[in-house]
């Protein structure tokens, strides 16, 4: 929708080129995503979880944290 929208060039330049690599990089991102399915994850504690874990685990596929780093 953003990469399609005319009102903005610079807006829909960026959100092209974003949708373009998710779209390159679809198989390795849903591998990734799959990959860590059905794994306990230390998250270093229940009630306060460290936070490097917590994102480490929330966030598993190194292809789309990079792509979705750059856009901004």
């Amino acid at each position: 929708a953003l990469a399609e929208q005319t009102e903005d060039t610079d807006l829909q330049a960026t959100f092209a080129r974003l949708a373009k690599a998710l779209s390159d990089n679809e198989t390795n991102i849903i591998d990734d995503l799959n990959n860590c399915q059905g794994s306990p994850v230390d998250m270093g504690g229940y009630y306060q979880p460290d936070a490097e874990k917590v994102e480490k685990a929330m966030r598993p596929s190194a292809t789309l944290n990079n792509l979705l780093s750059n856009a901004l």
